[in-house]
C-alpha cells in the first residue's frame, strides 16, 4: 500500500478508510473525534453510522460481517498491513475529515451570508481549519523515569526572567507555552516592566514582539533606549548620536526587539494574525511575546459588552493562553487592579479588575506593589498572587529600580537584607504592616514624612492608618 498522501477522496479511499478502521481499535479511537460518518459517501454513510453506533453501545468493534449484514456494504479485510500503513491511515484522515469540514462549512457560510449574518461564518470556517488528530497519547508514567525526567530538565522550554530573586521563587523561570501575569493599579509601572522584561529576553539573544495597545510605539521605543544605553530619559534627545551607536551595537548581539502599536479593542485572532504575517515576512519565529496590556483586548467574535469585565476578561484570558500554547511562546501580559487595592497593603484575588476570570485562567500571577515614590527610592516590590510551579504564593520580592534609566535589577543582597531586616521581607510584612502592628500594641512611632528620608523603599508610616490611607491617596501616578 502506497503512504503517500491522497488527493482524491472518492469511494474507493474512502472505503479503505473504514476497512483499515475496523481492523484496528486504537486507529478508530485516535480518529474518532474527527469521525463524521455525513462526510463520507452517501453509499458509505450507512456503514460508517453503524462503526460509531456500534463503538458506543459495546466499546468494542464490529465485525465486518455485521457490518455487511446491517448495511448491504460489501466491506473486507484489506490485507496484511504494517505500521507506516496505519501512520498513513492517520494523515490521509485527518485532512480528508478538515477538507470535508471545510466544503461544509463554506456552504453553511454561503447561506449565512445571504442572510448578512457574518458573525458565525469566521467560527465555522475556523473550526474547519483546526481539525486535528490525536497523534500523542501521554506518558506511560512508569516506563523509562531517568528519561521522562531528563527530558523535563533539559527541554522543558523554561527560560530565565532576567531577575534571580524572581527566577529562584518560580524554580527557574517562565516557561513557553503559559500565560503570565502582571497585575498593577494606575501608576504602578505595568508598561515598563514589560519593557524590561523584553529588555532581557532580548539581551539573551530571544526574539521579542512587544504589543502596546495603550501608549505609542516611539514611547515605548525611547524607554528601552534609556535601558540599553544606560543613558538617562532627560538626556536621550542631548545625545542621539551616543544612543544610535549604542542601540545599534547592542543590536548586533541580541535577538529581534519588534515594538506595535495596536488599537484597543483587538482580539487574540489579531494578534495571531500579526505574528503570522510577520515570522513569514522577517523570516523568524516570536520567542517572547508581551502584551500592554489584557484588559484592553475584546475577545475573539465574542458578542460581549466592554462593561461585562468577567465575561470579556474570561474569554480575552482562555484565547490568549490557548495562543500561547499554540505559539509556543513565552507570553507575558499586565492586568489593571481596581480601586478597591489603592489601600491595601496585601493583594488577593479581589484586587483584580474583572475579578477571578484572569486568575483562574493564568499561570502565574504577580502584584506589583509599587507606586511612583517607592520607584523615586529604587525599589520594585512584586508580590506572588498565583503560581502553577512554585510554592511562593502570598510571598513578596523586591527588585531595584534605576529612575533615571528606567531599568529594572536585582537588588545586592546586602542592600536586600538591609531593606527586609526594616520589615519588607521576601516572604513577609513590609515596614508599614511593622508600624500599623506596633501602634494597635500600644508602642511608639516617631512622627514624620512618610516619604522624607528613608533609604531606598523604607517607607515610614503614620502610626495612624487613617494617615497611612490618606498619604496612599495622595501618592502621585504615573504609566
Amino acid at each position: 500500500m502506497a503512504t503517500r498522501q491522497n488527493t482524491d477522496y472518492g469511494y474507493d479511499i474512502q472505503k479503505v478508510y473504514l476497512e483499515m478502521m475496523l481492523t484496528d481499535a486504537e486507529s478508530f479511537v485516535r480518529c474518532q473525534a474527527v469521525f463524521d460518518p455525513t462526510a463520507f459517501d452517501r453509499r458509505l454513510q450507512d456503514p460508517a453510522k453503524f462503526l460509531t453506533e456500534y463503538v458506543a453501545e459495546h466499546n468494542a468493534l464490529p465485525t465486518f460481517d455485521m457490518i455487511n449484514a446491517a448495511t448491504k456494504v460489501d466491506l473486507k479485510h484489506p490485507g496484511d498491513l504494517q505500521e507506516n500503513h496505519y501512520d498513513w491511515l492517520m494523515l490521509e484522515f485527518e485532512t480528508f475529515s478538515r477538507h470535508k469540514a471545510l466544503e461544509a462549512a463554506i456552504l453553511k457560510s454561503a447561506d449565512l451570508l445571504e442572510q448578512g449574518d457574518y458573525g458565525p461564518v469566521e467560527d465555522l470556517v475556523k473550526k474547519a481549519v483546526q481539525i486535528g488528530l490525536q497523534k500523542d497519547l501521554g506518558t506511560n508514567y512508569f516506563d523509562n523515569p531517568r528519561a521522562r525526567l531528563e527530558a523535563i530538565k533539559d527541554n522543558n522550554g523554561q527560560v530565565s526572567t532576567g531577575w534571580d530573586v524572581l527566577d529562584k521563587k518560580l524554580f527557574g523561570g517562565f516557561n513557553r507555552g503559559e500565560l503570565n501575569i502582571f497585575a498593577g493599579g494606575s501608576g504602578a509601572g505595568k508598561s515598563l516592566f514589560l519593557a524590561n522584561l523584553g529588555v532581557n529576553f532580548a539581551e539573551k539573544g530571544m526574539n521579542v514582539l512587544y504589543l502596546t495597545l495603550e501608549l505609542s510605539e516611539g514611547l515605548v521605543s525611547m524607554r528601552i533606549d534609556s535601558m540599553l544605553t544606560e543613558i538617562s530619559t532627560r538626556d536621550i534627545f542631548k545625545n542621539i548620536d551616543e544612543v544610535e551607536l549604542k542601540v545599534k551595537m547592542i543590536g548586533k548581539k541580541s535577538g529581534a526587539f519588534q515594538v506595535k502599536y495596536m488599537p484597543s479593542g483587538k482580539t487574540p485572532n489579531d494578534v495571531r494574525s500579526y505574528i503570522k504575517e510577520y515570522e513569514i515576512k522577517m523570516g523568524r519565529k516570536i520567542d517572547v511575546l508581551l502584551i500592554d496590556y489584557l484588559d484592553l483586548l475584546m475577545p475573539n467574535g465574542a458578542k460581549v459588552s466592554a462593561e461585562n469585565l468577567y465575561i470579556k476578561d474570561k474569554y480575552v484570558s482562555e484565547e490568549l493562553r490557548n495562543l500561547a500554547m499554540e505559539l509556543q511562546t513565552v507570553f507575558v501580559t499586565a492586568a489593571q487592579l481596581n480601586r478597591g487595592a489603592v489601600e491595601e497593603i496585601e493583594f488577593d484575588h479581589s484586587h483584580i479588575s474583572g475579578g477571578l476570570s484572569k486568575i483562574q485562567t493564568a499561570d502565574n500571577v504577580f502584584g506589583i506593589f509599587t507606586s511612583r515614590a517607592m520607584r523615586e527610592r529604587g525599589r520594585y516590590q512584586l508580590q506572588l498572587m498565583k503560581t502553577r510551579n512554585s510554592s511562593g504564593v502570598g510571598q513578596k520580592i523586591d527588585l531595584g529600580f534605576d529612575v533615571d534609566t528606567l531599568r529594572i535589577i536585582d537588588c545586592d543582597e546586602d542592600e536586600d537584607d538591609s531593606y527586609n531586616s526594616a520589615g519588607s521581607s521576601t516572604g513577609g510584612s513590609s515596614s508599614i504592616v511593622n508600624s500599623l502592628k506596633r501602634t494597635n500594641s500600644g508602642e511608639a512611632t516617631p512622627r514624620q514624612d512618610p516619604t522624607a528620608g528613608a533609604p531606598a523603599g523604607k517607607i515610614r508610616a503614620e502610626t495612624d492608618s487613617t494617615k497611612l490611607r490618606q498619604f496612599l491617596n495622595n501618592l502621585p501616578g504615573d504609566e
